[in-house]
C-alpha cells in the first residue's frame, strides 16, 4: 500500500477531491502545490526524464504501487497503457436512459450500467492517467435575444454550449459462449455509443470522446463542516442527457445530448439484465482489447429475452 505521493504537479482544485479517495485507499496524499499553468496529474506528468529515457525506477514503483492500490478497490488501472477498467451490471434493456453508470445510490432505473466502485476512487484512478478536467454544458442567452414571434414559435431564447476539454473513449467489453464448433469464446469490444439508440436519428449514437469533469464538491447539509464529491452523495458517474450542475464524473459531448427523451439502450447488442460487463476508460482509441484486460474479461452467455423486453 502506498503511503505518501508526492508531486508537484497536482492541481490545487483537484486536492480535495483526491484526498477522498486516497483516504478511502488507506492512503496520504501528501501535494506540492505547483503555481506553474496548466499543471497535471499524477501519473500524466513527465513519463519520461528530461534526457528522453524510460521512467525512473522510483516513478515505476510508484506506478505499480498506485494499479494495486486501485486493484484492491476493483479498479484496474494501467497506467503506461493509458486504461482503467471497473465492473458493471446492466441495469436497463428497454427504457429511456439518462445515464450510462451510477453506483448503488445512482439512478438506476434510468442507468445503463450501474457499479459498485466508490465514485470517488474512480475519479483518482482516472485522474491518475493524466487527465484534466474539461468544462460542462452552458446555456447563454442569446444576443440580441430571438424576437417574440420567434418565440412563440418555439425558438430558445439559449444557445446550447456542448461540453468540451480532455476525457476518454469508453469502451463496454464482455465474452460469452462461440458456435458450438469453436472451441473458444467470442470476445466483445464495442465503443459505449454503440449500446445505445439515438431515437432522434435512427441511429446508434455517435462514437466521441467523453468529457471528464472531476464532478463537484458540495456540502451534504448546509451545516456541514466539509465537502464531499458530489459524485459520491447522488451515485451517478457518467451522464447521457446534459446537465447543469456538472456533479457526474464524466458527461456525454454532442448536440443531441440536450434532448433527454431520444437515448435507448440497443437491446439487440446489449446482454441481458444483470449481466455482468467491463467498462473501460482509454485516453486514446482502442483497436483491440489491451492484453492486461483479457484473462479478466467477465463472460455472460446469451439469454432468451426479446429484443427491448427488460425482465
Amino acid at each position: 500500500m502506498i503511503k505518501t505521493v508526492q508531486s508537484s504537479f497536482l492541481p490545487r482544485s483537484l486536492r480535495s477531491r483526491v484526498g477522498i479517495a486516497c483516504g478511502a485507499l488507506g492512503a496520504c496524499v501528501a501535494v506540492g502545490l505547483g503555481e506553474h499553468a496548466g499543471a497535471r496529474s499524477i501519473a500524466g506528468a513527465d513519463a519520461r526524464s528530461a534526457d528522453g529515457q524510460e521512467p525512473s525506477a522510483p516513478r515505476v514503483a510508484l506506478e505499480a504501487g498506485l494499479e494495486q492500490a486501485f486493484l484492491e478497490q476493483g479498479i484496474r488501472v494501467d497506467v503506461a497503457g493509458g486504461t482503467c477498467a471497473v465492473g458493471v451490471e446492466v441495469c436497463v434493456r428497454g427504457e429511456l436512459l439518462e445515464y450510462v453508470l451510477v453506483a448503488p445510490n445512482g439512478a438506476a432505473h434510468e442507468s445503463l450500467f450501474a457499479t459498485g466502485v466508490r465514485p470517488s476512487l474512480l475519479n483518482t484512478a482516472l485522474l491518475a492517467l493524466g487527465v484534466e478536467p474539461g468544462t460542462n454544458v452552458a446555456w447563454v442567452e442569446k444576443d440580441p435575444p430571438p424576437e417574440e414571434e420567434a418565440l412563440r414559435s418555439g425558438a430558445s431564447p439559449f444557445e446550447v454550449v456542448p461540453p468540451s476539454g480532455d476525457g476518454f473513449r469508453i469502451y463496454v467489453a464482455w465474452q460469452e459462449s462461440g458456435e458450438p464448433e469453436t472451441s473458444g469464446d467470442e470476445v466483445h469490444l464495442h465503443p459505449l455509443g454503440d449500446l445505445i439508440n439515438n431515437l432522434r436519428t435512427g441511429r446508434s449514437m455517435r462514437r466521441h470522446r467523453w468529457v471528464f469533469l472531476a464532478s463537484r464538491m458540495v456540502r451534504p447539509r448546509p451545516e456541514a463542516d466539509e465537502e464531499v464529491l458530489a459524485a459520491d452523495l447522488e451515485g451517478n458517474l457518467i451522464n447521457l442527457s446534459y446537465f447543469r450542475a456538472g456533479n457526474t464524473l464524466l458527461t456525454a459531448s454532442l448536440d443531441d445530448c440536450v434532448h433527454q427523451t431520444i437515448w435507448m439502450p440497443n437491446s439487440f447488442l446489449v446482454p441481458e439484465r444483470g449481466a455482468r460487463l467491463m467498462l473501460i476508460f482509454s485516453r486514446e482509441r482502442l483497436e483491440r482489447l489491451p492484453v492486461s484486460l483479457a484473462e479478466h474479461l467477465p463472460r455472460t452467455d446469451r439469454g432468451g429475452d426479446e429484443p427491448g423486453e427488460d425482465r
